[in-house]
């Protein structure tokens, strides 16, 4: 139980996260990059986080973060490159 709850919190931080990249757009290699993935998460609670790691079209690590909507569609929140020594 505490697991579902610390789950529903980070969820909703998360969210609150979202407002500070509006537009934040899929790259080649992001899972909804051409739209949405053509299987749905059907096991996955709605509000589950789910990180996407991959190497962009330039070579560079990415790790995105998405969040599952009621839908069961995904939605980009978090971008962060994982190479970039600024970071």
């Amino acid at each position: 139980m505490k697991r579902i709850a610390v789950v529903v919190i980070l969820a909703g931080m998360l969210a609150a996260c979202q407002t500070s990249e509006p537009g934040l757009e899929p790259i080649p290699g992001s899972i909804t990059y051409g739209g949405q993935p053509t299987q749905r998460l059907q096991k996955s609670p709605v509000g589950s986080i789910l990180p996407h790691t991959f190497t962009d079209r330039w070579g560079e690590r990415v790790r995105e973060t998405y969040i599952v909507q009621p839908d069961r569609s995904l939605k980009l929140v978090d971008r962060v490159y994982l190479d970039n020594p600024f970071d």
